[in-house]
């Protein structure tokens, strides 16, 4: 199994802060950055080699030209296993988990994790086949996050909502169609929100899984939203309620 090439500057702090095993830093020769004078001093803290290379260099390693002069090589992403994660003790705090079903493209993906940290979720779910899975791309896009909760990686997603209920969560499907949107849901307690893919949402067994489904209203004259658009909103639609008593 072959190494991982991060790149940018959150991505690779954050996989420096994180328990991910690193192994070199490669940093821009011109590079005047004051966070990379930082994330220098992380790494050699940590005792990771670091290497000067000039921009070119780095963008053959990165694979673009967005790697902010930064780019670390790191282990494999490991994916947490979902028994695992409902075995690990998560005090008083209720459950709040995001299921992806089917998300494709990975700047999506990066975005959907991202908001799901900052809404303070506890881990993201995503199939094994037919989706996107953790990629530099997708670490990139994320802003370093997937270093900051589990990403859950299964085989079967009707298998894990079934396991969650098990658990005592609520499963909620995001669907324009759906008579219920979610401002008039209780989205506290242990919940599951799942979001379907870019093109066709989420597929029949994973909506018929689901305990409901439900709208985010729209007022304008487009139909749909973007898929990572639409999962932040609820997401923080969560998030409030949760933050109340």
């Amino acid at each position: 199994m072959s190494d991982d090439i991060l790149y940018g500057v959150n991505p690779v702090r954050e996989a420096l802060r994180g328990n991910r095993r690193a192994f070199e830093l490669f940093v821009q020769t011109s590079g005047s950055d004051h966070r990379i004078a930082k994330i220098v001093a992380l790494a050699e803290e940590k005792g990771v080699a670091v290497r000067r290379r000039e921009r070119a260099d780095l963008e053959r390693l990165a694979g673009n030209s967005h790697h902010q002069g930064l780019v670390l090589r790191v282990a494999p992403f490991a994916y947490t296993d979902l028994d695992d994660f409902l075995a690990a003790p998560t005090g008083d705090a209720p459950l709040f988990l995001l299921m992806l079903d089917g998300i494709q493209d990975p700047q999506n993906l990066g975005a959907l994790i991202r908001s799901a940290a900052c809404a303070g979720a506890q881990g993201v779910i995503i199939p094994k086949d037919r989706a996107c899975g953790v990629t530099p791309v997708v670490e990139k896009a994320s802003a370093g996050a997937v270093e900051t909760l589990p990403v859950i990686q299964v085989t079967n997603l009707v298998q894990a909502l079934e396991r969650l209920k098990q658990a005592g969560c609520w499963a909620y499907g995001l669907a324009g169609e759906a008579d219920k949107d979610i401002y008039q849901t209780d989205l506290r307690g242990n919940l599951v929100l799942v979001i379907g893919s870019e093109g066709e949402g989420m597929r029949p067994l994973v909506r018929k899984q689901c305990d409901g489904l439900l709208a985010i209203p729209q007022y304008g004259g487009v139909s749909s939203l973007n898929a990572s658009v639409a999962g932040g909103i609820v997401l923080f639609e969560a998030a409030r309620q949760r933050s109340r008593p």
